[in-house]
């Protein structure tokens, strides 16, 4: 603690010239953030450079209540016309890239593999062309192609600095997702323009995944090795048995499932996680199981992935946490009343 007391000082003064960089170089000041916030998606802290800009940058009255509004979010709620210019950029990432990034994942997947694929892959393409939430698509090619994943922070950086070049201004509540455009279109200023401009994101993003993932032979959904599949399945005993759960089953040494979709997955997460006893507490976000562990080199990563999860980041060596999706609140109450047993 007092190592980190000694040293965040000069983290917060990095970030704050990092803030003051963006704030005040207009339009590329807003790619630059929406770079940096997809760069900074696999290790969480995206949420830092988040919160000043969203919550604290700049100051409006609200008419409404009389309050003075702070923050990107709150001011473009609150009727300021040069608010939104830090969220506008992520709608056509997130609504049309994203998605197409994933469809050109299905268009690579091997021929015998491309129908489970595409409906893997079409569920967390409606997840994040409705809702925003984009993670458990973007841990689908994140460390198995990294190269891959920097081309998507720098598409977004392009789509934040083109979005405010052009003057257009959109928020949201929760995310960049339809909804969101939906219910915030009369308070945007040209939002209609990101239509087009999704449209042109999604050729994009299509043609580089499609040509980089055949060129390069990256192993993203569906085009996994025969033999690497043989030896997961070996370390994870019955692993055919459920196939609308990703092939979860049962073996003498998990916990015992109920047949309950859930039940299943639980029980290969607390496998996979090293035991029951290697569990110190569960907790979640929208999109995460945190974990903290006992002891987590003894995670298999592997095994957690054919269990449903779409990416694991281990923190430290006793904090870790698993990308599962929109559903983890169902996987983490399950986690709890197997472990309260």
């Amino acid at each position: 603690v007092a190592i980190f007391g000694l040293i965040w000082p000069t983290v917060q003064n990095g970030l704050d010239h990092i803030n003051s960089f963006i704030v005040g170089a207009g339009a590329l000041g807003a790619g630059v953030f929406e770079f940096a916030n997809r760069m900074l998606i696999p290790t969480g802290l995206h949420h830092v450079l988040n919160s000043y800009l969203w919550f604290a940058y700049g100051s409006f009255p609200d008419a409404a209540t009389g309050v003075m509004a702070n923050g990107d979010i709150n001011r473009f709620f609150a009727g300021d016309p040069t608010a939104g210019a830090f969220q506008v950029g992520f709608f056509p990432i997130m609504m049309f890239g994203l998605p197409a990034a994933a469809m050109a994942m299905v268009a690579a997947a091997k021929p015998n593999k491309r129908k489970a694929t595409f409906g893997m892959m079409l569920s967390v393409a409606v997840t994040a062309f409705l809702t925003g939430i984009t993670e458990p698509l973007e841990f689908s090619f994140m460390f198995v192609a990294f190269p891959l994943y920097v081309v998507h922070a720098v598409l977004a950086g392009i789509a934040g600095f083109v979005t405010n070049l052009l003057g257009i201004k959109m928020g949201f509540t929760f995310s960049a997702g339809a909804i969101d455009y939906a219910l915030n279109f009369g308070l945007g200023t040209k939002a209609w323009m990101l239509i087009p401009i999704g449209f042109v994101f999604a050729v994009a993003y299509f043609v580089i995944f499609y040509f980089s993932i055949l060129k390069f032979d990256i192993k993203t959904p569906g085009r996994e090795d025969d033999e690497e599949e043989a030896d997961l399945a070996a370390e994870v005993p019955n692993a055919g048995v459920q196939t609308a759960v990703a092939g979860l089953g049962a073996s003498e040494n998990d916990v015992a499932p109920t047949g309950d979709k859930y039940d299943i997955m639980a029980a290969k997460y607390i496998t996979a996680l090293g035991g029951p006893d290697n569990f110190t507490s569960i907790d979640n976000c929208t999109t995460r199981l945190r974990l903290q562990m006992k002891d987590t080199s003894i995670v298999n990563e592997q095994a957690l992935k054919k269990a449903g999860a779409r990416g694991v980041v281990k923190i430290n060596e006793t904090a870790v946490q698993v990308i599962v999706g929109t559903d983890v609140e169902f996987i983490a109450d399950k986690l709890k009343n197997e472990l309260d047993k």
